[in-house]
């Protein structure tokens, strides 16, 4: 049987994201959405929010 092995964490420990940063972030999502369906070739009209009946 072998003996436990020594492990650590390889993963970064950051601090929770303060509220500029989370919106940062959503812009640069969005922002990214929105260039990605330009290169694509589909306008504005083909995406359109659907309403509940």
């Amino acid at each position: 049987m072998a003996a436990p092995a020594v492990v650590r964490d390889l993963r970064e420990h950051w601090a929770p994201a303060s509220p500029e940063e989370l919106e940062r972030f959503e812009t640069d999502v969005l922002s990214g959405f929105v260039l990605a369906r330009a290169s694509a070739g589909l306008a504005d009209g083909t995406i359109r929010v659907r309403q509940a009946p």
